[in-house]
Order: structure tokens, then C-alpha cells, then sequence
């Protein structure tokens, strides 16, 4: 037995009538943008490493072929792009839990210098994308040991 009576219902509970709320919104333009990939499969999970020779930068791609990643780099923006295939085509009453994504995903991000563009590698492994951006050389810190000498 609750101690305190209940004073929401379904009606009147604001996260039941917020929660509807946002789910109508999200439908409309999900409707309006229909190639728009939202969440999962639009935004694969990257980290980005910057080293002495330029940034390293890993995305998690599991179940991508590397036929269906695109990766371009234009000045300081780079892009990948691809798709993620399904495997088999499942009919609609056979399925019972569905949490595995398909379809297409891009990532695009501003760098802090331009790569250039011949010296950029990819590769992947065990699901992983990794592309190596190297520093130009005018971008590179160059450290030089300055000597401290006595005035006068």
C-alpha cells in the first residue's frame, strides 16, 4: 500500500504527456527528412588522438565492409560515409527483437589544420576504422632549445 495517494494518472503525468509529446515531434521530421539517418546508424562513435605528427582517429564500424566506407577530406573538413548492409532480409512476423541498425551513416568534422590529402591513410580492423591525418609540415611545432644567457 502506497503511503502517498496517487495524483497522476496517464492524463496527468507530465513525463507521460512530455514523452508523447517528443515522439511526435521526432515523427514529423523524421516524415519531412526521410533520408536522414537519426541516432544509431546515422553517427558512428569516433575518438580522436592528436599526436607530434598529426591526429589519429578511430570509428567504431562493426559489420561495415570497407568497399562501403567512403572517406574524403577537403581543406580542413573530413568526411566518411557509408552504408551498412543487411545481411539476409528478415520478414516482418518472424522477428522478434530487432536492435541491430542498417543503412547509411556519415560523420563529417572541421580539423585544426588541412591534411594533405595524398598523405591521409585508412584502414580497418575487427570493426574499427582507423585514418591517420598527418600534420602539414608548416603545421608541425618545430622545438628548438633556446639558450638563457646573462644581461649585461
Amino acid at each position: 500500500m502506497a503511503l502517498l495517494p496517487t495524483l497522476w494518472d496517464d492524463k496527468r503525468d507530465p513525463f507521460a504527456v512530455m514523452r508523447k509529446e517528443m515522439n511526435r515531434l521526432f515523427g514529423e521530421v523524421q516524415k519531412k527528412l526521410p533520408d536522414v539517418e537519426w541516432f544509431g546508424a546515422g553517427f558512428p562513435a569516433i575518438d580522436v588522438t592528436e599526436t607530434e605528427a598529426g591526429l589519429e582517429l578511430t570509428a567504431e564500424l562493426p559489420g561495415v565492409a570497407e568497399k562501403d566506407i567512403d572517406i574524403s577530406v577537403s581543406d580542413r573538413l573530413l568526411t566518411i560515409k557509408g552504408e551498412k548492409r543487411a545481411e539476409k532480409e528478415i520478414k516482418e512476423e518472424d522477428r522478434h527483437v530487432t536492435e541491430r541498425s542498417y543503412g547509411s551513416f556519415r560523420r563529417a568534422m572541421t580539423l585544426p589544420f588541412a591534411p594533405d590529402p595524398d598523405k591521409v591513410e585508412a584502414h580497418m580492423d575487427n570493426g574499427v576504422l582507423t585514418v591517420h591525418l598527418p600534420k602539414p609540415v608548416e603545421a608541425q611545432e618545430q622545438t628548438r632549445k633556446i639558450e638563457v644567457k646573462r644581461k649585461g
